[in-house]
């Protein structure tokens, strides 16, 4: 199933209203065997260039906070190691407890890669979802141009009961964040497990959907599906999903 299938896009940079540009070089240790940008760097830099944006534009003691919902990104040409990307971030649709970060990312050596996340606001106590304010919508909004998403999970929530593979998976404790939870860019480590250490095709699309926090004191299971079109994964806690993430040839 593909974003088009699945009911989602990626909107083009807005011509008014707020974005945000940042440079960063692809080092060693960003990169998987094959040279190549791996997933899991991918998603560390989006969600670096995400709040180099709320710091610029004054949020950094706002209190605002935020929780990853889901991630889509579209690798058309992968970074490689040494190369300089140019990162353009800008909000892209709105909810009433909710908002979507594009992000736009070229190369020096010619990497493309697109990337839309929705992110939910939360009460920092209560870690309830919550409006995002008057400050916000000063800010982000005119960028938004009044399009409107929704919040829902796009992924299968539960494996299929035959024809599936498992393995065992456990966090670092380097994998925490300062929420003392497992980082979102941890996740697509799995995905470069599940890999092999095999390249894959591209363009590629990857989406991940989070649907509760995750610690390394957990014992997980990753459980596989695979077509010829596309393999999907389901990390588990016995029977608990805490995430889902798929790849597939992009269309």
């Amino acid at each position: 199933m593909t974003a088009e299938d699945r009911g989602f896009e990626f909107v083009p940079q807005p011509e008014s209203g707020r974005t945000f540009t940042g440079s960063r070089t692809v080092s060693i240790a960003d990169a998987a065997a094959d040279g190549r940008m791996s997933f899991d760097a991918i998603a560390r830099f989006l969600g670096d260039i995400g709040n180099d944006d709320t710091d610029d534009a004054g949020f950094a003691d706002s209190g605002l906070a935020w929780v990853a919902r889901r991630m889509q990104i579209v690798v058309e040409s992968p970074a490689s190691a040494r190369e300089q990307l140019t990162m353009t971030t800008w909000c892209s649709g709105t909810g009433k407890r909710w908002a979507e970060r594009r992000t736009s990312i070229a190369g020096s050596q010619g990497a493309k890669i697109e990337a839309a996340a929705l992110w939910v606001h939360v009460d920092p106590e209560s870690g309830r979802p919550s409006p995002w304010g008057e400050q916000f919508a000063d800010t982000y909004l005119q960028a938004a141009q009044g399009r409107s998403i929704d919040s829902r999970l796009r992924l299968p929530k539960r494996p299929p009961e035959s024809d599936v593979h498992e393995m065992p998976w456990r966090f670092r404790r380097s994998d925490h964040d300062v929420f003392d939870h497992v980082n979102n860019a941890s996740y697509l480590s799995v995905l470069e497990e599940a890999l092999g250490g095999h390249a894959p095709p591209f363009p590629l699309e990857v989406h991940i959907d989070w649907h509760k926090p995750s610690t390394c004191d957990e014992v997980f299971r990753v459980v596989e599906a695979v077509t010829d079109r596309d393999m999907c994964m389901w990390l588990m806690v016995d029977d608990d999903v805490r995430a889902v993430i798929s790849g597939q040839p992009a269309r």
